[in-house]
């Protein structure tokens, strides 16, 4: 049997050597590559089975989540969040990014089991999975009222708020406030994460739209 094929991506060194060390000791594992940035980490992750990801690469950004959800709009990945973040809001927004599994760094023992488990998970589950948070999505956006709903097109295609206000007729102003309103409702904290939401609702997963707060 063939070795899975494992990319870490984790800033600390720290507990990447630990981490390498832990995975070395099975045999059918495989560390193929560390990578402690974003860019470093979209080089390589093709060439993985199975993405390690740490869920803080810079502090308390969560922008592991984001690079997930970059790398799973190019194509399918098996990721599993790894993190020292408990909350239970985060933990759901992982698994409705995308993610396969999240494992807490105080268990990070049982990550050969879990690595294992996410390789020959039952596809038809993924597929249940990915269903479940689409019409989770669905859901959240009926809530979003017809003003609102008016600035979703211009915030897929990467507009600022100042010049959705100007396409729209609207002050600045009120443009800030229905977005807040939109972030409110769908719990999120950026307009990355809103975008991520919008677009699991609908078949259109292959433009990459920058925060431009």
């Amino acid at each position: 049997m063939s070795r899975i094929k494992v990319l870490l991506v984790e800033d600390d060194p720290i507990w990447a050597d630990g981490i390498s060390q832990l995975l070395s000791r099975e045999a059918d594992l495989e560390l193929s590559n560390i990578a402690s940035t974003p860019e470093q980490a979209m080089e390589v992750y093709t060439q993985a089975d199975i993405v390690l990801m740490d869920l803080n690469l810079t502090g308390n950004e969560l922008d592991g989540m984001e690079l997930a959800a970059a790398m799973l709009r190019a194509q399918p990945t098996k990721i599993i969040m790894l993190t020292a973040v408990t909350e239970k809001d985060i933990i759901l927004d992982a698994f409705n990014t995308g993610a396969a599994q999240y494992v807490s760094k105080a268990d990070y023992l049982y990550l050969p089991h879990m690595i294992r488990s996410v390789m020959y998970a039952n596809v038809a589950l993924n597929l249940l999975v990915h269903d479940y948070s689409r019409l989770k999505t669905e859901q959240l956006l009926a809530t979003l009222t017809p003003a609102e709903r008016e600035l979703l097109p211009l915030l897929e295609q990467g507009h600022s708020s100042r010049t959705i206000g100007e396409k729209l007729y609207k002050a600045h102003s009120t443009i800030k406030n229905q977005l807040g309103s939109i972030l409110k409702k769908l719990n999120v904290r950026s307009r990355k994460q809103a975008l991520e939401k919008i677009k699991l609702a609908s078949s259109d997963r292959s433009t990459y739209i920058e925060d431009t707060f």
